[in-house]
């Protein structure tokens, strides 16, 4: 993937919560950032051959600050340790154009924003932008605790306050979210997103669904997935390159490309963020991502190589 990337400079860093590091990002040489919608992301090159993708939060009508939120994860494979260690104030880093994967919907009548834990970070920014074009709207943060959660000054100083209701796992009872008041049963033009742990994640849309929600008035964003990279052997036929490789069990296929000279841009490494999408030109994948929408797996027209597998014993993709 070749893109022109972005040299910005860490301006302000401010630790809030229980390890999250929010980051304002300036461009450096005095220049303005690329506009973005809510609900985008960027890449950030933390070191070689290590990308990864964090939400935008700020508000998308400033141009010249970008903020992210990061949670330093304990079982980070990375990312997220390098940011907390490397991205101080002052720093420079380079990063992508924002891209939009999550975006919000145009003419709804009504949006429903539920963040769970630092799944909270797009959710401010769509926030931000439902308040300026003066639409209907309320967000939901859902956590631990209230002193493990980032955001918190932010939200309740924002033009939108009012707007905004927490739910925290240690809290009382009656503060704590409340599908049947939140959602309610299905409506037109009331439009759901969640972004948080794959598990409650599950849950939010499990229970839209329940309650007649459409599909695509459901709408997600995955920044964590467990991988289930078990499964036989199989072939792939790197189709333009002429080369061909044989992928073991537990190894993506990714890696084996590598293993014959083949690079693939990835970042995320879970099938979330779409980085690694290739065409199929022969045989069934086993599709493994939360990135497809299910009518596009059915096809097996495309797949995502850092995580998912074979259903065929060979595999035919144009790369």
């Amino acid at each position: 993937m070749n893109e022109q990337l972005l040299k910005v400079q860490v301006h302000k860093r401010q630790l809030q919560g229980d390890g999250v590091v929010v980051l304002d990002l300036i461009p450096v040489g005095g220049t303005t950032l690329p506009a973005f919608e809510a609900g985008a992301h960027v890449d950030i090159h933390i070191a070689p051959d290590l990308v990864r993708q964090y939400s935008l939060c700020s508000d998308p009508a400033d141009n010249a600050t970008y903020r992210l939120g990061v949670l330093k994860d304990p079982a980070s494979r990375g990312g997220s340790n390098g940011v907390h260690e490397k991205l101080l104030e002052g720093t420079e880093v380079q990063i992508s154009a924002p891209r939009n994967l999550f975006p919000l919907a145009k003419g709804a009548k009504r949006s429903i924003l539920i963040g769970g834990g630092i799944g909270i970070t797009p959710m401010i920014a769509m926030a931000y932008a439902l308040q300026a074009r003066g639409e209907e709207f309320e967000l939901h943060y859902c956590g631990r605790s209230r002193s493990r959660s980032a955001f918190l000054d932010e939200l309740g100083n924002a033009a939108f306050a009012e707007r905004v209701f927490t739910h925290f796992d240690d809290e009382a009872a009656g503060q704590k979210l409340d599908m049947d008041a939140v959602l309610g049963q299905a409506q037109a033009g009331v439009h759901v997103y969640t972004c948080g742990p794959s598990g409650f994640m599950d849950w939010v849309i499990g229970e839209a669904g329940t309650r007649g929600y459409a599909d695509d008035h459901i709408h997600r964003e995955y920044f964590q997935v467990e991988v289930d990279s078990s499964g036989a052997s199989f072939e792939v036929v790197a189709a333009r390159s002429g080369k061909t490789v044989q992928v073991a069990e537990g190894q993506s296929i990714v890696a084996a490309l590598k293993t014959v000279g083949i690079k693939v841009a990835m970042s995320c490494e879970q099938g979330a963020c779409g980085t690694c999408l290739c065409d199929v030109l022969e045989g069934e994948p086993d599709h493994r991502d939360v990135f497809l929408t299910d009518e596009e797996k059915a096809t097996n027209e495309q797949m995502l190589l850092c995580c998912s597998r074979a259903k065929s014993a060979k595999l035919v993709l144009d790369i």
